[in-house]
């Protein structure tokens, strides 16, 4: 289930879900931590500096960011995951219930985006298991020229390399297709 919010969380959890997603990385509502500790469920913590007033749309190819700063984007990143990884931990979520997720297109640019996915292995250093979603995202559109419905190609390139880079879960829109190229990748890396 994909919340930030504790009151959402605990419904769903009551209701039989299992996994917590929260893309603001349990930095939006001290309550959802606690929640998930109690609940004893996987959590994704994902990276996030999105501020949905800063994005450019573009009719055909959607939203992007453009001119996000970040003083080392990779150290940024790990610095501000691990921050999230502590306040799980202060809430009492076995470390082995940690999922992390970069957070890809969610306040980087295309390049940013770009870097990002073909390192990956920075963010696998932290020692958790690595959630990547880059299926039909902008910064493939950007990268393509092509919308959303046309980028099957390119977010089978992204999840390949994400895969061959540390990624142990995927999140994507064409699970057939993108099921194959996993196991694929699996094949040839693993």
């Amino acid at each position: 289930m994909d919340t930030s919010k504790a009151v959402v969380a605990a419904a769903a959890l009551r209701a039989g879900a299992r996994v917590v997603n929260d893309v603001w990385g349990l930095r939006l509502d001290p309550g959802l931590a606690e929640v998930i500790a109690q609940a004893q469920v996987p959590v994704v913590l994902m990276h996030n500096r999105s501020r949905p007033k800063e994005a450019q749309q573009e009719a055909r190819l959607g939203g992007r960011y453009v001119g996000v700063q970040y003083n080392d984007l990779l150290g940024n990143i790990q610095q501000e995951l691990q921050f999230s990884v502590a306040l799980a931990r202060q809430a009492g979520i076995s470390a082995h219930q940690i999922i992390l997720d970069p957070g890809i297109g969610f306040g980087k640019t295309r390049e940013q985006n770009l870097t990002l996915l073909n390192r990956t292995d920075a963010i696998k250093a932290l020692g958790f298991p690595v959630l990547v979603g880059p299926s039909r995202k902008s910064f493939i559109g950007y990268t393509l020229n092509l919308p959303p419905d046309q980028r099957v190609e390119g977010t089978a390139a992204a999840v390949a390399v994400s895969i061959v880079r540390g990624a142990d879960i995927v999140r994507v829109h064409d699970v057939l297709a993108m099921v194959r190229v996993a196991r694929m990748t699996d094949a040839i890396v693993r």
